[in-house]
């Protein structure tokens, strides 16, 4: 299906970028960012060994992508997991994905939905443009709503996310004005670290 597959292409793209964001631990990062993978491997083991949330994120991300490690996505689960449970909005979206497409572990879409959230709702953009797209499309128990899609949608874009705003823009053609209305009025109510909502007033399919 169509939509599903956005949804599998958004996750994978998102993947890609995550090490440019990882600071903290500058060794392992520059060498992870310069692609010295196997320096990045033995900088960063100790400190997520150690607990710390971004090496933890950055070594699920390498056994994810098998960079400086054998691909191993029970690995790339079990780091990147450590990291989530500890707030790491980044890593709650990689959670997200992999229970969302089955990796690693059993598909559960109704997981995949509450790792999203726990992301979008500090303001992560790709977790905000998967939430929207499982309430526009009824998937992992969302009610149908344009609205709360839209929601989300504008919220993303507002970050920078050019595949929200290309949804944004069309499914706003099948919405009235007073569902754009309404979606516009609860982006712009929403802060980073607030609840998202999770209905609508007019947008119920």
């Amino acid at each position: 299906m169509k939509k599903l597959g956005r949804i599998i292409v958004a996750i994978g793209v998102a993947l890609g970028l995550q090490g440019s964001a990882i600071a903290g631990f500058a060794e392992g990062a520059t060498a992870y960012n310069n692609k010295n993978y196997a320096l990045a491997y033995k900088e960063i083991l100790p400190l997520a060994r150690a607990g710390n949330t971004e090496a933890e994120h950055l070594l699920g991300l390498m056994y994810y992508m098998g960079r400086g490690v054998p691909q191993d996505y029970k690995q790339a689960l079990v780091w990147h997991r450590k990291a989530a449970m500890k707030g790491k909005a980044d890593a709650q979206y990689v959670v997200g994905a992999m229970y969302y497409t089955g990796n690693a572990v059993v598909q559960d879409h109704k997981q995949a939905v509450s790792w999203f959230r726990k992301a979008a709702e500090q303001g992560h953009a790709e977790a905000q443009q998967v939430l929207g797209l499982m309430y526009r499309y009824h998937i992992g128990g969302m009610p149908q709503d344009n609205v709360i899609a839209y929601t989300l949608w504008n919220l993303s874009a507002a970050a920078g996310n050019a595949n929200a705003a290309e949804q944004r823009a069309a499914v706003a053609k099948t919405m009235s004005p007073e569902q754009i209305e309404e979606g516009q009025r609860l982006s712009s109510a929403w802060k980073p670290g607030m609840p998202l909502p999770r209905t609508s007033r007019t947008g119920g399919g």
